[in-house]
């Protein structure tokens, strides 16, 4: 029992650094900008591809985005998704005024690149086979050194292991016309399966898309973006709050490790908001254990100005900067409850 209970810890501990070696890796931040890809000019969709990206994005800069792609092991299921990550309006306005992105359409670049793809692609897919092959047979050989270190524990020579197997691989293959075969002591790596993966970007062989073919911004709600901003500066994560009827779930952290505190709604300054609408907000937030949240952008300068200006365009990124800029937020709870 100790034997195998110390085999296991070391297994925890390699796993533990693989998984630390690959958690370093998602921190790199991608090259900058990095491309969003708009899948349609009708229905403006923006999409991220690059699992490097994502992790990134999520962790230093709160943006969740929704994974809306099925799991190639588990494609008739919906509970867990994954690739591409679809991002809200207001996000993708968000890192393209940061600077951190751009606009690209996405049937435009492949249009363009697929005339233009390499002459190396034969050699690029040969690299990708031997380095999936490599991979492959680093994986066997780490397992068969891990065995024959539990078999030197349990003092039990590997030697004999191996030839119990290949005693009971002849029994059952052995025939009279087989050329017999020298033992040796190399690992047996035949038969190996190589660790292939659809890549989830089509560059490379394809050039990486340039900035110079970005598409028209994003067009986000002038309301619900001030709101999606300035929660964001605050240091909130924010997932789109349709199943709670609202715009916005807003965590203090990351989603994974905490519960939304906030339903929040994005309101222009001088809008009228129907008295049903607060109270049933608020006993919705009160239910859920939440905070319904309500809050608009306020130009201080004057106080019955629209913030109309504030997200029609990306480009008045400046005015939502400016002293004058200023969002209130408001948070009801029904009490009655």
């Amino acid at each position: 029992m100790n034997i195998a209970h110390r085999y296991l810890e070391n297994v925890v501990e390699d796993d533990e650094e693989k998984t630390s070696m690959i958690f370093q890796d998602s921190l790199s931040a991608p090259d900058l900008p990095f491309p969003i890809f708009q899948i349609s000019q009708a229905i403006r969709r923006y999409l991220l591809y690059d699992i490097n990206t994502v992790t990134w994005l999520r962790r230093t800069h709160n943006i969740l985005g929704v994974f809306i792609g099925s799991l190639p092991q588990s494609p008739q299921q919906n509970v867990f998704l994954g690739l591409p990550l679809e991002l809200q309006p207001e996000e993708a306005t968000l890192l393209l005024e940061k600077g951190l992105a751009f606009i690209a359409d996405d049937l435009q670049i492949h249009k363009i690149a697929i005339k233009s793809v390499p002459k190396g692609l034969t050699d690029y897919k040969a690299t990708a086979r031997r380095e999936a092959f490599a991979t492959a047979k680093a994986v066997v050989k780490h397992k068969q050194l891990k065995t024959q270190e539990v078999l030197q524990r349990l003092k039990v020579d590997p030697a004999i292991s191996s030839r119990d197997k290949t005693i009971d691989k002849d029994e059952h293959d052995e025939s009279i016309f087989d050329t017999p075969q020298e033992p040796s002591s190399e690992p047996i790596l035949s038969g190996i399966v190589p660790y292939s993966s659809t890549p989830t970007t089509s560059y490379p062989p394809m050039a990486t898309p340039s900035k110079h073919s970005s598409s028209p911004l994003p067009e986000a709600n002038a309301s619900s973006y001030a709101l999606f901003k300035h929660l964001h500066a605050s240091g909130y994560f924010m997932s789109p709050g349709l199943r709670f009827g609202c715009q916005f779930s807003v965590y203090p952290g990351d989603p994974l490790r905490f519960h939304s505190h906030f339903l929040a709604m994005g309101h222009d300054w001088d809008e009228e908001i129907d008295i049903l609408d607060l109270i049933g907000g608020g006993r919705l937030g009160t239910g859920v254990k939440k905070g319904w949240l309500i809050g608009g952008a306020l130009k201080n300068s004057d106080t019955n100005a629209k913030p109309d200006a504030i997200t029609k365009n990306a480009q008045s990124s400046a005015a939502e900067d400016s002293e004058d800029f200023h969002v209130r937020t408001f948070c009801v709870e029904w009490g009655g409850m």
